[in-house]
């Protein structure tokens, strides 16, 4: 039997998003949907504000009139190192998992009273309002390494620490660490220009280590201090607004 890798293995998974290539085609969002089981709410509830795609991609607006070019930047949960969603959940299903600090939410421990949604800088959670159905055949598409939510709770990205369970198993059966590249999520894997860059910062010579060290590189809101694990490589001109 292989020897099991332990904490040398496993390090702080951090995602970098170049937007001068991301061209909001928000492929990201729908891989996202599908490798997840985040239900598709339909045009009413939409209308609500009820979407539950754990992915939004917002548009940015760089320079003046008539000279404006847009940029467009993906938003899902940050990966915060403080997070503020977790001292408000007053049954700790916003916690972070050991010793990757991913931060996850405990559905089953959840009781939907939505304060981690309220306390959220960056709008990445949503609550999922109803049990909505999936006629056949569209219940066949359910993954099943990912938990089927009810109604009741709050859910968010987790940069599908399923794929990064996959990988730290497939690694430990080998006897030996997560590469870089072993772990890509399904934002990433979709993304048809290249825009996302997944992987260990605290290996130097991986390619997001690499990119978090340009001097293009930002993270968003990062006055507020929250330490976001989402890392975002700017475009060229100044963002005046958003729309």
């Amino acid at each position: 039997m292989n020897e099991t890798v332990h904490d040398e293995n496993v390090g702080k998974w951090t995602m970098v998003i170049d937007l001068d290539q991301c061209t909001g085609c928000q492929a990201c969002v729908t891989a996202c949907s599908m490798e997840n089981n985040v239900a598709f709410v339909g045009e009413a509830d939409a209308a609500y504000g009820r979407g539950m795609h754990w992915i939004r991609v917002v548009r940015e607006w760089n320079g003046e009139m008539p000279d404006l070019t847009a940029d467009f930047r993906p938003v899902m949960c940050q990966q915060c190192g403080e997070a503020p969603c977790e001292p408000v959940c007053p049954v700790f299903a916003s916690t972070k998992s050991v010793p990757e600090q991913i931060n996850l939410q405990v559905y089953n421990r959840c009781i939907g009273t939505r304060y981690c949604g309220n306390n959220c800088p960056y709008i990445a959670r949503t609550f999922n309002w109803f049990d909505y159905e999936r006629p056949e055949p569209l219940n066949f598409q359910l993954n099943p390494d990912v938990t089927v939510r009810s109604r009741g709770v709050m859910e968010k990205c987790t940069f599908c620490v399923q794929r990064i369970r996959r990988g730290e198993e497939d690694a430990n059966a080998e006897g030996r660490p997560v590469h870089d590249g072993d772990v890509t999520p399904a934002c990433a894997q979709a993304c048809p220009a290249q825009a996302i860059t997944f992987g260990d910062i605290t290996d130097p010579e991986s390619r997001v280590a690499k990119l978090a060290r340009s001097a293009r590189a930002e993270r968003f809101l990062e006055e507020v201090g929250t330490e976001p694990r989402v890392i975002y490589l700017k475009g060229n001109g100044k963002v005046v607004r958003e729309g």
